[in-house]
Protein backbone atom coordinates (compact mmCIF):
# COMPACT_ATOMS: atom_id res chain seq x y z
CA UNK A 1 0.00 0.00 0.00
CA UNK A 2 1.48 3.45 -0.85
CA UNK A 3 1.26 6.23 1.38
CA UNK A 4 -1.66 8.47 -0.20
CA UNK A 5 -4.00 4.78 -0.36
CA UNK A 6 -3.39 4.86 3.79
CA UNK A 7 -6.53 5.42 5.61
CA UNK A 8 -6.73 8.73 8.05
CA UNK A 9 -5.01 8.13 11.65
CA UNK A 10 -7.04 9.46 14.55
CA UNK A 11 -5.34 9.07 18.29
CA UNK A 12 -8.37 9.09 20.45
CA UNK A 13 -7.37 9.70 24.68
CA UNK A 14 -10.79 8.31 26.02
CA UNK A 15 -12.29 6.44 28.50
CA UNK A 16 -13.08 2.69 27.74
CA UNK A 17 -15.69 0.26 29.06
CA UNK A 18 -16.26 -3.48 28.54
CA UNK A 19 -20.30 -3.11 29.14
CA UNK A 20 -21.87 -0.25 27.07
CA UNK A 21 -20.64 2.31 24.78
CA UNK A 22 -18.81 5.61 25.93
CA UNK A 23 -15.74 7.06 25.20
CA UNK A 24 -13.66 4.97 22.89
CA UNK A 25 -16.48 2.29 23.34
CA UNK A 26 -18.75 4.18 21.79
CA UNK A 27 -16.38 6.80 19.57
CA UNK A 28 -14.25 3.97 18.10
CA UNK A 29 -16.74 1.70 15.70
CA UNK A 30 -18.08 4.91 14.05
CA UNK A 31 -14.68 6.48 13.10
CA UNK A 32 -13.31 3.04 11.97
CA UNK A 33 -16.42 2.22 9.89
CA UNK A 34 -16.41 5.62 8.16
CA UNK A 35 -12.41 4.84 6.55
CA UNK A 36 -10.19 5.82 9.60
CA UNK A 37 -7.45 3.69 11.57
CA UNK A 38 -7.65 5.24 14.91
CA UNK A 39 -5.16 4.35 17.64
CA UNK A 40 -7.02 4.21 20.95
CA UNK A 41 -5.51 4.90 24.30
CA UNK A 42 -7.73 4.57 27.80
CA UNK A 43 -8.35 6.97 30.37
CA UNK A 44 -10.05 4.72 32.70
CA UNK A 45 -11.16 0.74 32.29
CA UNK A 46 -14.82 0.30 33.61
CA UNK A 47 -16.94 -2.48 33.66
CA UNK A 48 -19.65 -0.30 32.75
CA UNK A 49 -20.91 3.44 33.30
CA UNK A 50 -21.73 4.71 36.98
CA UNK A 51 -25.28 4.40 36.98
CA UNK A 52 -24.92 0.95 37.18
CA UNK A 53 -25.15 -0.75 41.16
CA UNK A 54 -21.97 -2.08 40.73
CA UNK A 55 -18.66 -0.42 38.78
CA UNK A 56 -15.42 -2.47 38.44
CA UNK A 57 -12.51 -1.40 36.87
CA UNK A 58 -10.07 1.95 37.69
CA UNK A 59 -8.72 4.93 35.95
CA UNK A 60 -5.29 3.74 34.45
CA UNK A 61 -2.24 4.76 36.51
CA UNK A 62 -0.28 7.62 35.58
CA UNK A 63 2.70 5.32 34.75
CA UNK A 64 0.86 2.88 32.83
CA UNK A 65 -0.87 6.04 31.12
CA UNK A 66 2.64 7.22 30.68
CA UNK A 67 4.62 4.34 29.19
CA UNK A 68 1.01 3.99 26.58
CA UNK A 69 1.94 7.47 25.12
CA UNK A 70 5.53 6.74 24.96
CA UNK A 71 4.61 3.14 22.80
CA UNK A 72 2.32 5.46 20.53
CA UNK A 73 5.43 8.42 19.77
CA UNK A 74 7.81 5.70 19.31
CA UNK A 75 5.80 4.04 16.85
CA UNK A 76 5.70 7.69 15.29
CA UNK A 77 1.79 7.90 15.37
CA UNK A 78 2.13 11.88 15.86
CA UNK A 79 3.97 12.27 12.69
CA UNK A 80 1.85 9.97 11.56
CA UNK A 81 -1.82 11.12 12.80
CA UNK A 82 -4.12 13.97 11.34
CA UNK A 83 -5.75 14.48 14.09
CA UNK A 84 -6.06 14.09 18.43
CA UNK A 85 -9.41 14.13 20.02
CA UNK A 86 -9.46 13.64 24.03
CA UNK A 87 -12.63 12.88 26.13
CA UNK A 88 -13.32 11.41 29.62
CA UNK A 89 -10.20 12.11 31.56
CA UNK A 90 -9.96 9.77 34.85
CA UNK A 91 -7.04 12.39 36.66
CA UNK A 92 -5.19 15.32 36.99
CA UNK A 93 -2.24 13.03 37.03
CA UNK A 94 -3.41 11.83 33.69
CA UNK A 95 -4.97 15.24 32.32
CA UNK A 96 -0.97 16.75 32.53
CA UNK A 97 0.58 13.89 30.46
CA UNK A 98 -2.25 14.14 27.88
CA UNK A 99 -1.59 17.65 27.51
CA UNK A 100 2.36 17.45 27.39
CA UNK A 101 1.57 15.02 25.02
CA UNK A 102 -0.61 16.89 22.59
CA UNK A 103 2.11 19.73 22.98
CA UNK A 104 5.23 17.01 21.84
CA UNK A 105 2.94 15.59 18.67
CA UNK A 106 1.82 19.24 17.94
CA UNK A 107 5.65 20.60 17.70
CA UNK A 108 6.40 17.15 15.79
CA UNK A 109 3.98 17.42 13.36
CA UNK A 110 2.58 21.15 12.51
CA UNK A 111 -0.04 19.36 10.16
CA UNK A 112 -1.63 17.43 13.35
CA UNK A 113 -5.00 19.06 14.90
CA UNK A 114 -6.33 19.05 18.10
CA UNK A 115 -10.02 18.10 18.81
CA UNK A 116 -10.92 18.11 22.63
CA UNK A 117 -14.08 17.34 24.33
CA UNK A 118 -13.95 18.63 27.93
CA UNK A 119 -16.16 16.09 29.50
CA UNK A 120 -16.83 17.55 32.87
CA UNK A 121 -20.68 17.27 33.38
CA UNK A 122 -24.08 17.81 32.05
CA UNK A 123 -27.13 19.72 33.60
CA UNK A 124 -28.80 17.06 35.14
CA UNK A 125 -25.56 15.31 37.13
CA UNK A 126 -23.75 18.68 37.19
CA UNK A 127 -20.12 18.38 37.11
CA UNK A 128 -18.60 15.12 37.89
CA UNK A 129 -15.24 15.18 37.89
CA UNK A 130 -13.05 17.13 40.90
CA UNK A 131 -12.80 20.58 40.33
CA UNK A 132 -8.92 20.77 40.00
CA UNK A 133 -9.34 18.24 36.90
CA UNK A 134 -11.99 20.98 35.32
CA UNK A 135 -9.01 23.55 36.03
CA UNK A 136 -6.58 20.97 34.08
CA UNK A 137 -8.73 20.79 30.94
CA UNK A 138 -9.32 24.77 31.02
CA UNK A 139 -5.84 25.97 31.47
CA UNK A 140 -3.76 23.43 29.91
CA UNK A 141 -6.04 21.40 27.69
CA UNK A 142 -8.09 23.61 25.47
CA UNK A 143 -6.00 26.16 25.10
CA UNK A 144 -3.80 23.63 23.02
CA UNK A 145 -7.24 22.75 21.13
CA UNK A 146 -8.16 23.08 17.56
CA UNK A 147 -11.51 22.47 18.02
CA UNK A 148 -13.57 22.32 21.10
CA UNK A 149 -16.94 20.63 21.30
CA UNK A 150 -18.31 21.51 25.29
CA UNK A 151 -22.02 20.99 26.18
CA UNK A 152 -23.39 24.06 26.74
CA UNK A 153 -23.49 23.24 30.87
CA UNK A 154 -19.60 22.30 30.26
CA UNK A 155 -19.29 26.02 28.38
CA UNK A 156 -21.18 28.00 31.11
CA UNK A 157 -19.31 25.91 34.29
CA UNK A 158 -15.97 26.86 32.71
CA UNK A 159 -16.49 30.04 31.72
CA UNK A 160 -18.57 31.52 34.76
CA UNK A 161 -21.50 32.40 32.01
CA UNK A 162 -24.64 31.63 32.10
CA UNK A 163 -26.04 30.24 28.43
CA UNK A 164 -29.05 31.64 27.59
CA UNK A 165 -28.41 33.70 24.37
CA UNK A 166 -26.58 33.74 21.34
CA UNK A 167 -24.47 36.72 22.75
CA UNK A 168 -24.30 34.51 26.14
CA UNK A 169 -22.55 32.10 23.86
CA UNK A 170 -20.04 34.81 21.93
CA UNK A 171 -19.05 35.97 25.68
CA UNK A 172 -18.30 32.26 26.64
CA UNK A 173 -16.37 31.78 23.64
CA UNK A 174 -14.35 34.21 23.97
CA UNK A 175 -13.40 33.61 27.90
CA UNK A 176 -12.90 30.12 27.26
CA UNK A 177 -8.81 30.46 26.32
CA UNK A 178 -9.10 28.78 23.25
CA UNK A 179 -6.70 30.04 20.33
CA UNK A 180 -7.26 32.71 18.06
CA UNK A 181 -8.04 30.18 15.12
CA UNK A 182 -9.81 27.20 16.98
CA UNK A 183 -13.08 26.57 16.47
CA UNK A 184 -15.91 26.25 18.83
CA UNK A 185 -19.00 23.80 18.75
CA UNK A 186 -21.44 24.26 21.73
CA UNK A 187 -23.56 21.36 22.04
CA UNK A 188 -26.84 20.86 23.31
CA UNK A 189 -27.89 24.06 23.55
CA UNK A 190 -31.29 25.53 24.22
CA UNK A 191 -31.33 29.22 23.92
CA UNK A 192 -34.07 31.37 23.99
CA UNK A 193 -35.01 32.02 20.55
CA UNK A 194 -34.45 28.11 19.66
CA UNK A 195 -37.48 26.38 18.24
CA UNK A 196 -39.41 24.22 20.42
CA UNK A 197 -38.36 20.50 21.03
CA UNK A 198 -35.03 21.69 19.53
CA UNK A 199 -32.06 21.56 20.43
CA UNK A 200 -28.70 23.16 18.67
CA UNK A 201 -25.01 22.98 17.92
CA UNK A 202 -24.20 26.38 17.46
CA UNK A 203 -20.68 26.43 15.75
CA UNK A 204 -18.35 29.48 16.50
CA UNK A 205 -15.85 29.98 14.90
CA UNK A 206 -13.59 31.90 11.35
CA UNK A 207 -16.58 31.54 9.37
CA UNK A 208 -18.72 33.15 12.30
CA UNK A 209 -21.80 31.73 13.61
CA UNK A 210 -23.41 28.63 12.11
CA UNK A 211 -26.54 27.55 14.42
CA UNK A 212 -27.72 23.41 13.42
CA UNK A 213 -30.84 22.65 15.14
CA UNK A 214 -31.96 18.92 15.68
CA UNK A 215 -35.20 17.30 17.03
CA UNK A 216 -34.83 16.52 20.26
CA UNK A 217 -35.16 13.28 21.65
CA UNK A 218 -36.77 13.06 25.13
CA UNK A 219 -34.02 10.38 26.01
CA UNK A 220 -30.24 11.26 28.31
CA UNK A 221 -28.59 8.24 27.57
CA UNK A 222 -24.62 7.85 28.28
CA UNK A 223 -22.66 7.76 25.54
CA UNK A 224 -24.32 10.47 23.44
CA UNK A 225 -21.68 12.83 23.47
CA UNK A 226 -18.86 10.85 22.57
CA UNK A 227 -20.87 9.14 20.15
CA UNK A 228 -21.40 12.76 18.57
CA UNK A 229 -17.69 13.81 18.47
CA UNK A 230 -16.31 10.48 17.09
CA UNK A 231 -18.97 11.22 14.17
CA UNK A 232 -18.00 14.64 13.48
CA UNK A 233 -14.14 13.44 13.73
CA UNK A 234 -15.16 11.06 11.30
CA UNK A 235 -16.63 13.45 9.09
CA UNK A 236 -13.82 16.05 9.01
CA UNK A 237 -10.98 13.68 8.66
CA UNK A 238 -13.01 12.20 5.69
CA UNK A 239 -12.74 15.86 4.14
CA UNK A 240 -15.93 17.23 5.00
CA UNK A 241 -16.72 20.72 5.94
CA UNK A 242 -16.75 21.48 9.86
CA UNK A 243 -20.35 22.60 8.95
CA UNK A 244 -21.15 19.05 7.13
CA UNK A 245 -19.37 17.25 9.87
CA UNK A 246 -21.92 18.42 12.48
CA UNK A 247 -25.07 18.26 10.57
CA UNK A 248 -24.50 14.57 9.72
CA UNK A 249 -23.19 13.99 13.07
CA UNK A 250 -26.50 15.34 14.93
CA UNK A 251 -28.58 13.42 12.30
CA UNK A 252 -26.88 10.15 12.85
CA UNK A 253 -26.55 10.68 16.97
CA UNK A 254 -30.32 11.28 16.80
CA UNK A 255 -30.74 8.02 14.39
CA UNK A 256 -28.82 6.17 17.56
CA UNK A 257 -31.05 7.64 20.30
CA UNK A 258 -34.30 7.38 18.79
CA UNK A 259 -33.22 3.43 17.92
CA UNK A 260 -32.66 3.40 21.60
CA UNK A 261 -35.39 4.70 22.88
CA UNK A 262 -37.08 2.19 20.72
CA UNK A 263 -35.61 -1.18 22.25
CA UNK A 264 -35.77 0.56 25.58
CA UNK A 265 -31.81 0.40 26.31
CA UNK A 266 -30.21 2.42 29.06
CA UNK A 267 -27.19 3.63 26.87
CA UNK A 268 -26.70 4.61 23.22
CA UNK A 269 -26.75 1.52 20.55
CA UNK A 270 -24.83 1.10 17.60
CA UNK A 271 -26.18 -2.43 15.73
CA UNK A 272 -28.99 -0.54 14.32
CA UNK A 273 -28.43 -1.90 10.37
CA UNK A 274 -29.48 1.48 8.61
CA UNK A 275 -27.12 4.08 11.53
CA UNK A 276 -24.62 0.99 10.23
CA UNK A 277 -24.91 1.50 6.08
CA UNK A 278 -24.99 5.72 6.98
CA UNK A 279 -21.68 5.42 8.24
CA UNK A 280 -19.87 3.54 5.27
CA UNK A 281 -21.56 6.63 3.50
CA UNK A 282 -19.28 9.36 5.62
Amino acid sequence: MNETAKAPLVISIQSQVVHGHVGNSAALFPMQAAGLEVAAIPTVIFSNTPDYPTLRGAPVPADLFADLLLGAEERDLPQRAGWIMSGYIGSVEVAELTADFVARAKAANPHLRYLCDPVLGDHDPGLYVPTELARMMRDRLLPLADLATPNSFELAYLTGQPIATLSDLRAAASDLRLSDKADLIATGCVLDDTPQDQLESVILGADGVQRLATPLIPVALPGTGDLFCGLVMAGIAKGRSLTRAVASAQRLTGMALAHAARVGAREIVLYEPVFRQELLQL
